[in-house]
């Protein structure tokens, strides 16, 4: 197949590039090139800005694909611009999505793609929620031949997945743990998430391409493995040879007192502090055989180990650090106050 990505070497379309190359299809690029150096031999690379509709015709105008794979579209406006851009253009138009822009708060665990959309507690989902609605409204009225995929919490061996964590990532917080210090942990620690490998992901990915059954469909992606907070972190802790110390502080009360940028009412309240469980029987009678193989005590020890050989992607966070410690005082400092009345 003749396939251009538009991102491809972010954490979850990187694993879609190397096993769509792989494959031998026929696979361009649309970026920026800051990750140049890890795209594929064979790959065909254009740098540019999709915002740059005259750059993107110039590069592809005369160009046909069987599909087109957005991974940076967050906001109706970019939906808009690739309908433009690839209405006559395209067999197929996969959109990325979001699993948080499913129903929050939840009315039932488990999840399927045919759960209610919304989510109050963040912009971030309610805009994919908005680009879904375009694209299907495209779809019914007009034939746009579009495919939803909504992830959920995919990871690669760039960064371990946490669920705190400040603007630079989760190094600081495998850094408190080295060193024996405690790590916030939501609520008690007890709800149900689900962590996806990015090649499992990208398995399930490529059999929705060119698969007839994927048109004006949605799909969810991700693994049938269901963790607590309190198991994940304790598998990052075994796999740094470390022990766990949690500190465990309401979710509410986090969102409430974090910096603006950390959003944590939308990761939190909006996202990864509710229990979720997918179903994800429709995407396996669309890819038959699909299955996602990677346990995360398998992938965090992946991570561990990339992160130790590249000490470029060890971003030490003082201020989320220093955040951390004055949370923890506060409410110590609450318990003792209390427990002397």
């Amino acid at each position: 197949m003749k396939i251009l990505i538009i991102g491809g070497t972010g954490t979850i379309s990187s694993a879609i590039t190397r096993q769509l190359a792989a494959d031998g299809h026929n696979l361009w690029l649309l970026n920026r090139g800051n990750r140049r150096n890890e795209v594929p031999e064979g790959v065909k690379q254009v740098i540019g800005d999709i915002d740059d509709e005259g750059e993107v015709l110039r590069h592809v105008g005369g160009e046909t694909f069987d599909a087109v794979c957005e991974f940076i579209g967050f906001v109706p406006e970019q939906v808009e611009r690739d309908i433009r851009l690839f209405r006559d253009r395209t067999r197929q138009y996969v959109y990325i999505s979001s699993a948080s822009a499913y129903n929050t708060p939840l009315r039932d665990a488990v999840i399927t793609e045919g759960t209610t959309l919304a989510n109050p507690h963040w912009q971030y989902s309610r805009n994919k929620i908005a680009c879904e609605e375009l694209l299907m409204r495209q779809y019914r009225e007009n034939g746009f031949p579009v495919t939803i995929v909504r992830p959920s919490h995919t990871y690669c061996e760039r960064s371990v997945p946490v669920s705190v964590h400040g603007l630079k990532g989760s190094w600081q917080v495998l850094k408190r743990m080295m060193e024996g210090r405690p790590v916030i942990v939501q609520g008690d620690g007890s709800s149900l998430w689900t962590l996806t490998w990015n090649e499992d992901f990208a398995r399930g990915f490529i059999g929705l391409l060119g698969n007839p059954k994927a048109i004006g469909e949605a799909f969810q992606i991700m693994s049938d493995e269901q963790l607590t907070w309190n198991q994940i972190y304790q598998s990052i802790a075994d796999a740094l040879g470390v022990a766990f110390t949690p500190y465990h502080v309401a979710s509410d009360f986090l969102a409430s007192v974090c910096p603006s940028a950390y959003d944590l009412e939308g990761n939190l309240l909006g996202d990864k502090a509710a229990t979720v469980i997918f179903d994800c029987s429709k995407l396996k009678r669309a890819v038959p055989g699909f299955c996602c193989t990677t346990r995360f005590d398998e992938g965090v020890r992946r991570c561990i180990t990339y992160l130790r050989e590249h000490p470029e992607l060890q971003t030490e966070d003082p201020e989320f650090d220093a955040w951390c410690d004055r949370v923890i005082a506060a409410q110590e400092d609450a318990k003792n106050k209390l427990t002397e009345l």
